[in-house]
């Protein structure tokens, strides 16, 4: 048999994840509210809206947020939530891009952690309220690719194989042990 002979290559063309990057990051806003407040009783974000765009060996990522603050004013006789609408575009580099991807590219974009408040502080001169925010964003770059495959010609036996889903009656899946099972996939 000529070895040569039975080893072939073919090119399978497919979409794939071309490049891959991750960013945390933390920001400071300084707010002017329409009140003097004393104290923060409270600060969360909420309406996260975001959309990525690629930009050379980067995407932007470029979003905004609501910051309300719960604040107690007139030394601490009354209380109000303000609401103030916070636009931010973070770069997010590209730790890897494979430069043989073709066709057109299709950004996608996780926040694997939501903006959050870190910290919130009236300044002293009591006219602004600083917000300390971190968050996280995990991109990825998919694209067309070029796959080569070893093709090889193996023997076949007479049986035939059926490739609906029906499974024969002879496997037993109430033998199987669930402690040999494996619980996640790295």
């Amino acid at each position: 048999m000529n070895r040569e002979k039975d080893l072939q290559t073919r090119e399978i063309i497919t979409k794939a994840v071309c490049g891959k990057g991750r960013k945390f990051s933390q920001g400071t806003h300084t707010l002017h509210l329409s009140k003097s407040p004393t104290n923060i009783l409270g600060c969360w974000i909420i309406n996260h809206f975001y959309e990525a765009t690629r930009s050379g060996d980067v995407i932007e990522v470029s979003g905004k947020y609501d910051i309300n603050l719960w604040c107690s004013y007139d030394n601490n006789s009354k209380t109000d939530v303000e609401k103030v609408t916070v636009s931010y575009v973070e770069e997010v580099p590209l730790s890897y891009l494979d430069s043989n991807a073709r066709g057109q590219m299709e950004v996608v974009c996780y926040a694997t952690q939501q903006p959050s408040t870190v910290e919130a502080t009236v300044s002293k001169s009591g006219d602004t309220v600083t917000v300390k925010v971190e968050k996280e964003f995990a991109v990825e770059v998919i694209g067309e690719t070029k796959l080569n495959v070893l093709v090889t010609e193996i023997e076949q036996d007479d049986k035939d194989f059926d490739f609906t889903g029906e499974y024969d009656d002879a496997v037993e899946f109430d033998d199987l042990d669930p402690d040999n099972m494996i619980d996640e996939l790295d």
